[in-house]
């Protein structure tokens, strides 16, 4: 047992208490009540935020906004940056080998597509003049329909009019083709008296 100031004997529990009042006194630092504050802040808005649906619908748009942004923020330049790359590489690729279309009076003849023409035909004796029809195959080199252009007094004749549609029905056409395969296509034709001229 210890004594006090005056002499006097103390207990266990009055000698903790005279031991503590004799510890010097200790300041709290500085940042420690606006830290407090901070936490307590913290929990008040969190409890605020259970309280309703709306309130945690709310909160959970701004996480995802906020996550989202963060997420974007970095990759936006190169993004950016790989976009415009990949525009400049393809315009230097494609516009030097890009086939422009000079004003030239004839055209280069490909084998990716062909015009529809005529096998053979007997020259049709018009009496009145010239006539030009076009024709309408299928992709079997049929003839679908006809057309007539011009010369529209000549085939008045009912007897001219049903030699011209023998004529166009009993020729044998070759059908027009894209890539290989046999298209429909339309065929312009020009009866003289003499002669047969056919111009795809």
């Amino acid at each position: 047992m210890a004594d006090d100031f005056n002499g006097r004997k103390l207990t266990g529990e009055q000698e903790l208490r005279w031991a503590l009042r004799a510890l010097p006194k200790r300041t709290p630092p500085a940042g420690l009540i606006t830290s407090l504050r901070v936490i307590a802040s913290r929990e008040r808005q969190r409890a605020l935020n259970r309280l309703s649906l709306r309130r945690i619908c709310l909160n959970w748009l701004d996480r995802v906004r906020l996550a989202a942004q963060d997420v974007m923020r970095p990759l936006a330049l190169p993004f950016a940056g790989g976009v415009f790359a990949a525009v400049v590489l393809f315009s230097m690729f494609v516009v030097p080998n890009y086939p422009l279309r000079g004003n030239i009076g004839f055209d280069v003849p490909t084998m990716l597509t062909t015009e529809a023409s005529v096998k053979g035909a007997a020259p049709l004796g018009l009496e009145g003049g010239d006539l030009v029809v076009d024709v309408t195959l299928d992709d079997q080199g049929r003839m679908v329909d006809y057309h007539v252009v011009s010369g529209s007094g000549v085939v008045m004749d009912a007897t001219l009019r049903h030699r011209l549609e023998n004529l166009l029905l009993f020729t044998e056409y070759v059908p027009a083709t894209a890539f290989g395969q046999p298209t429909a296509a339309k065929l312009r034709l020009r009866l003289f008296a003499s002669q047969i001229d056919v111009k795809g």
